[in-house]
């Protein structure tokens, strides 16, 4: 067997780590190339839900601390993407210091900015019950935005109100009970029945 001379062994260390050297300098090169094409193509966007739940109660508060609403349905999903909440068979009850909890439902609804907008769809229904100062309400309509913050309901589908024995029906509704503004923009017609006075 023959002895390697120096000669050859030192071109062969020479060889091997220009070769390593070629080696992490190729690797290190793939890298910084992979970097840059996922720095400039665009983020995807997450359309799929980071979590839901089933049969939730949701509660509101107010600033004063006391609960301004509570939103119940069979399921809930929340949207990274806008922040915002899609729910199913949601049933919502508003609560107001004068008058009885007003009870709004329907087949779905999309909360969102910052859960101060409630989007109601499909079968839109709203109930109260008749106190000693009111009547007997109730609404219908196939969309409604509730803004509960401000005490206000809007919608620019037609509606159908019921309050007592008294309808009125029209489309683009403007409601501010905070206020008590109330509007229907167009084909609006309605029966009015005076409320019976007993002595």
């Amino acid at each position: 067997m023959k002895a390697i001379r120096p000669a050859t062994g030192v071109r062969l260390i020479v060889l091997i780590v220009a070769s390593a050297a070629l080696a992490l300098g190729s690797f290190w090169l793939v890298e910084v190339m992979q970097k840059k094409t996922e720095e400039s193509m665009p983020d995807r966007v997450r359309t799929e839900p980071d979590f839901y739940v089933e049969k939730f109660n949701f509660v509101r508060m107010a600033k004063t601390g006391e609960a301004r609403y509570n939103l119940t349905g069979t399921e809930m999903k929340h949207y990274p993407q806008d922040d915002s909440y899609q729910i199913q068979s949601p049933v919502m009850h508003s609560y107001s210091a004068d008058q009885p909890p007003m009870v709004s439902r329907s087949l779905r609804a999309t909360v969102t900015n910052n859960s101060s907008e409630v989007h109601m769809y499909d079968n839109v229904h709203i109930d109260r019950p008749a106190s000693a100062t009111s009547q007997h309400f109730q609404l219908k309509t196939s969309y409604l935005l509730i803004l509960p913050d401000d005490d206000v309901m809007k919608t620019p589908k037609p509606v159908e109100l019921i309050l007592g024995k008294s309808t009125l029906n029209g489309s683009g509704m403007f409601a501010n009970n905070a206020t008590g503004e109330f509007r229907l923009s167009s084909n609006v017609k309605g029966q009015f029945q005076p409320p019976v006075v007993t002595k």
